[in-house]
């Protein structure tokens, strides 16, 4: 198998919301409480355990996907309300997707918060159509 990434822990002020969040805008699977842990997949391989915390630390996370997946994701994004904007200094000032790069090259990339203010990017390598 190699080396691969297979959780990653995400503080944040509330579970509930936190979990609908990441399931209604972002898609991921809810897999249930592990422990202290709200359990969501992001792939069959990878997770993301959140973990309710007062003070959280805000992390930046970055979803790549393809192109129909991230038009969907951004449109979600856009009927929810939930500011967006089209690079990490601006993730409120509306505009978007923005030019960036991810470990493939240069990205279309939407950069927003979720309810606990985690920086997050949805971005696609697939060139516009």
């Amino acid at each position: 198998m190699g080396l691969q990434l297979d959780h990653t822990i995400l503080e944040v002020t509330d579970h509930a919301a936190s979990v609908a969040f990441y399931r209604d805008i972002l898609g991921l699977e809810h897999e249930g409480s592990n422990g202290p842990f709200e359990v969501m997949l992001i792939t069959a391989d990878l997770a993301l355990d959140l973990a309710e915390s007062e003070e959280p630390v805000s992390r930046h996370l970055a979803f790549a996907m393809d192109r129909v997946t991230f038009e969907t994701t951004f449109e979600r994004i856009r009927s929810s309300g939930t500011a967006y904007g089209n690079g990490p200094a601006r993730p409120y000032n509306m505009k978007g997707p923005g030019r960036s790069s991810g470990v493939h090259g240069a990205t279309d990339s939407v950069y927003f918060r979720d309810p606990s203010g985690n920086l997050l990017e949805i971005l696609t390598y697939d060139a516009r159509r």
